[in-house]
């Protein structure tokens, strides 16, 4: 790594802030960012007995913010932590982020339930001009969202005395090659998508055809398709130690060298990062609002779609595995997070404003319909791995079983580009 030329004044602050009752504020970037990212490398560290989380590294990112400007808020309640940054003096948000982790996933592992492990963590950020305050924020038993840790972080224009100084870090990376950039916009309205193309030599015939399936793959399906001129696509060769047999299970890849992930891309603009396998395994995973995962498998053309729909949507698998070790992760007294799937705790919170008059509620299986259609909407009983007491939208769906994205998980991804485009 290089010593950035200037130094960011940063301190843990070793209690979370009481900031409840502070509403969210109309927010104007060029006020508060100064047109930089700040990386924050983290590492959680826990069990199902409970964890901490902590901030490493500071990095400079040098580059500019690709994300939007406008849309600083994240007005989606999902993802099991969410990151948090608020003006020091008055505790307004500036802006904010959910996400999970793959820490979430490991607590329910039969290991996870006792011993302790630490799982990467890496969150992009516009670079503040003053003084804030950076929450990490976790779900607690209710599943509301509450300060985990909270860092005091100077900004590029920070120094006061009896705070530590830590060097910033920064790491050129690779530039990438971009491969399409949709009408040459602005990054800030563009959905980035940034493929880190792991196990791929200097063939440029075949990695060149790969970033070309990559790019069909994408938007092969809808409603990616439809909306290909909000997005920017940027093809990064590296490693990003992408493995199979994620927790014992073979077909599940993915990375537990985030930081590593992250400076292979260095500089460029990542929305959302696509790790591509040069692998004809079959396989993949997603984890939300950090990566995806997929294979040059035959399948690819269903694989990638189905986890962009976690990794972007944060939508939740609609198909039914009771010999998984979380099974029962839904089955809950909370209605589970993710929009396309429910156990009718608080089902007005979910699709129930989209159901036709009269559809009752569960709604019977029709087994007439085919794989390659929907179906009506309803409430059908099985999903989230669970064949009793959790819901889905329709009878078949990319999240269940390749069938075409359902009206409300295409909403949600729809809603999820608009958060990026403005």
């Amino acid at each position: 790594m290089k010593t950035a030329g200037f130094k960011i004044m940063a301190f843990v602050v070793l209690m979370a802030l009481d900031l409840a009752g502070v509403g969210a504020q109309d927010v104007r970037f060029e006020d508060w960012f100064t047109g930089g990212t700040l990386r924050m490398d983290c590492l959680r560290e826990g069990s199902a007995q409970g964890d901490t989380v902590w901030v490493e590294h500071w990095i400079d990112r040098q580059s500019e913010w690709f994300g939007s400007r406008i849309q600083l808020l994240d007005p989606f309640d999902n993802g099991d932590y969410r990151v948090v940054m608020r003006d020091a003096a008055t505790g307004h948000e500036l802006y904010s982020r959910g996400y999970s982790n793959l820490f979430r996933e490991y607590k329910d592992t039969p290991e996870g339930k006792t011993v302790k492990a630490r799982f990467e963590e890496t969150l992009l950020l516009p670079m503040p001009k003053d003084k804030v305050q950076i929450a990490l924020q976790k779900r607690d038993k209710e599943m509301r969202l509450q300060d985990q840790t909270v860092v005091e972080f100077l900004g590029v224009k920070g120094s006061e005395k009896g705070v530590k100084e830590e060097e910033v870090q920064w790491t050129s990376g690779q530039s990438g090659c971009e491969a399409e950039k949709a009408n040459g916009k602005d990054v800030s309205t563009k959905f980035d998508v940034a493929f880190v193309m792991q196990g791929f030599d200097d063939d440029t015939i075949y990695y060149n055809s790969i970033c070309r399936r990559m790019t069909e793959v994408l938007f092969g399906k809808e409603p990616f398709a439809s909306h290909r001129d909000v997005f920017n696509l940027y093809f990064v060769k590296g490693d990003a130690g992408a493995e199979y047999n994620t927790f014992g299970a073979d077909r599940y890849a993915m990375t537990f060298k985030v930081w590593q992930l992250y400076d292979v891309l260095g500089t460029t603009p990542c929305d959302h990062i696509i790790i591509v396998l040069n692998n004809e395994k079959y396989g993949g995973g997603a984890i939300y609002n950090f990566y995806s995962v997929t294979s040059l498998h035959k399948m690819a053309e269903n694989v990638l779609p189905h986890e962009l729909g976690h990794g972007i949507g944060g939508l939740a698998d609609e198909y039914v595995d009771e010999d998984l070790s979380y099974a029962d992760l839904h089955r809950t007294t909370y209605e589970p997070l993710e929009p396309n799937i429910t156990n009718l705790v608080d089902f007005r919170s979910k699709w129930q404003s989209l159901l036709p008059e009269g559809t009752p509620v569960p709604t019977p299986d029709n087994e007439n319909i085919l794989r390659t259609e929907n179906g009506p909407l309803g409430v059908y009983e099985g999903a989230g791995y669970s064949s009793k007491g959790v819901y889905r939208p329709v009878m078949h769906c990319m999240m269940r079983d390749y069938a075409p994205f359902c009206p409300v998980c295409s909403k949600r991804l729809e809603e999820v580009m608009g958060l990026y485009t403005r």
